[in-house]
């Protein structure tokens, strides 16, 4: 067992305690601190960042799309203090009581919504997500663990000071918030096997990540799967519509799990609308990559080969199939698919309806881009991660995500 990893565990666990009895006004202040704390010091975020930007740069494993994720400016830190604000306006859930029933025997039952307690969350790059992770479990009562990805390591060890200050500001235990700064492997095999100490663990990140977690934990993990998402165009569909989500889907920003990697076209539509999207997307720098029929639409395409319909590029690269029918469509999608974000652009009501209801993911859209798969854009203030699994929560993760049900019994004297 790694002593750093249990150690704050440990400090995590007893200040679970406090927080789960924190008033709403109490965790919304310290939220509003630290969303002004980070407005306030950005420039000494920004340079942290900047340490970790040049170091990645002149790693082995450098990708553009990995660079983009790990950015932050002051755009992002404004973004993820505001997502602060968001979640300090929402309602608390925690003490809620939900289905309340009176049984024969006169016993009073019902269901309230408590803290999990502790959560660990395993990610790469994204410092954003240490900001996000700290304010959703805070407003939902829990203390966090963060253990990122050795480029980011400077970025979050900047964050992380500045939230515990302004936890002790609020008079907030500081232990709330904790980071695993030592990125030796065997401190993640600590976080991911605390049975008794930590409640949750969340590992957000690629295929490989996420695997490592599955196998490892002994603790209950939700998967946050890879985003290996399709747009599917259907016959009759708007032409202009089709192309613009088409291109936002792919182009808006490529490294992030809600973009598309491949983009179905029915072959009733694909004479009028493919060369079109094809152009734009290749004027744009997307490298195509498609089926013998798609490659007819445009000179740029590539040949696709097998692998390329299960690949979550995170890049300008994008798979383009045509098909048959509709039904060849769904299957495709269910397929190569990961459960995550999948759309469909159509006129027709009833091919919106069985998309929806036979397309098997977390999101399903009709004549929408798949890029709103995010929890401020859902309404959620931030997320934890998106689940791609179905027991407990899917899609993007939330307050009520991190809170569990326990039943209260109201009695008289009731004995059995």
């Amino acid at each position: 067992m790694h002593p750093e990893v249990v150690a704050k565990a440990e400090d995590a666990r007893a200040a679970a305690a406090v927080l789960a009895a924190v008033s709403t006004e109490a965790k919304n202040r310290a939220l509003r601190l630290i969303a002004g704390a980070l407005k306030e010091q950005s420039g000494k975020i920004i340079e942290a960042n900047a340490r970790d930007l040049e170091e990645y740069r002149q790693s082995p494993g450098y990708s553009k799309a990995l660079d983009d994720r790990l950015l932050l400016n002051e755009e992002r830190i404004a973004g993820a203090a505001d997502g602060l604000l968001e979640i300090a306006a929402l309602d608390d859930p925690i003490g809620e009581v939900t289905g309340a029933t009176l049984r024969p025997s006169g016993l009073q039952v019902g269901q309230v919504r408590t803290p999990m307690g502790v959560v660990g969350i395993i990610y790469e790059a994204r410092p954003n997500v240490t900001v996000d992770a700290a304010g959703l479990t805070l407003k939902s009562g829990n203390a966090v663990i963060l253990r990122g990805g050795s480029e980011a390591l400077q970025s979050n060890i900047c964050l992380v000071r500045i939230i515990q200050e302004q936890l002790r500001e609020a008079g907030l235990p500081e232990a709330a918030v904790q980071l695993i700064e030592d990125i030796d492997r065997a401190a993640a095999r600590t976080l991911m096997r605390l049975t008794g100490l930590v409640d949750l663990l969340i590992p957000r990140g690629g295929p490989a990540l996420i695997k490592t977690v599955l196998e490892n934990a002994t603790i209950p993990v939700i998967q946050t799967g890879a985003g290996n998402c399709h747009l599917y165009v259907d016959e009759g569909a708007a032409k202009e519509m089709a192309v613009e989500i088409a291109f936002n889907a792919k182009v808006q920003r490529p490294g992030v799990c809600n973009a598309i990697e491949t983009l179905l076209i029915h072959e009733a539509a694909a004479e009028e609308i493919l060369p079109a999207a094809l152009e734009r997307l290749a004027q744009a720098g997307v490298e195509l990559r498609g089926c013998p029929r798609a490659r007819r639409f445009h000179e740029a395409v590539q040949e696709a080969v097998e692998e390329d319909w299960g690949n979550e590029y995170l890049e300008m690269i994008l798979a383009v199939k045509v098909v048959d029918s509709f039904d060849e469509a769904v299957a495709h999608i269910n397929r190569y698919g990961t459960m995550h974000s999948e759309a469909i652009v159509t006129a027709d009501y009833e091919r919106a309806r069985l998309f929806l209801s036979r397309v098997d993911a977390a999101a399903v859209y009709v004549n929408a881009s798949t890029r709103f798969t995010d929890g401020a854009e859902f309404g959620l203030g931030a997320e934890m991660g998106i689940s791609t699994q179905k027991l407990h929560v899917r899609g993007p993760m939330g307050l009520k995500a991190l809170t569990s049900l326990k039943y209260i019994v109201y009695g008289s004297g009731q004995i059995r």
